[in-house]
């Protein structure tokens, strides 16, 4: 299914809309997700990997 992008959906940051397929953009989406529903959480999926990222870099840094 990886490469079946006309089934995964994507989060649309500009318009925070859950799509299907490629519909907009590139620099407006983010995904691919496998679930409408997980495209929806996106926001907070980048989120929580920003903070756990950011959170590896300090303590990288120690």
């Amino acid at each position: 299914m990886a490469d079946d992008t006309e089934h995964q959906f994507w989060y649309n940051m500009r318009t925070g809309e859950v799509e299907q397929g490629f519909v907009s953009p590139s620099a407006d989406r983010v995904g691919p997700f496998a679930t409408r529903n997980d495209a929806a959480h996106a926001l907070e999926k980048l989120r929580a990997n920003s903070a756990k990222w950011a959170e590896e870099d300090r303590e990288n840094d120690r």
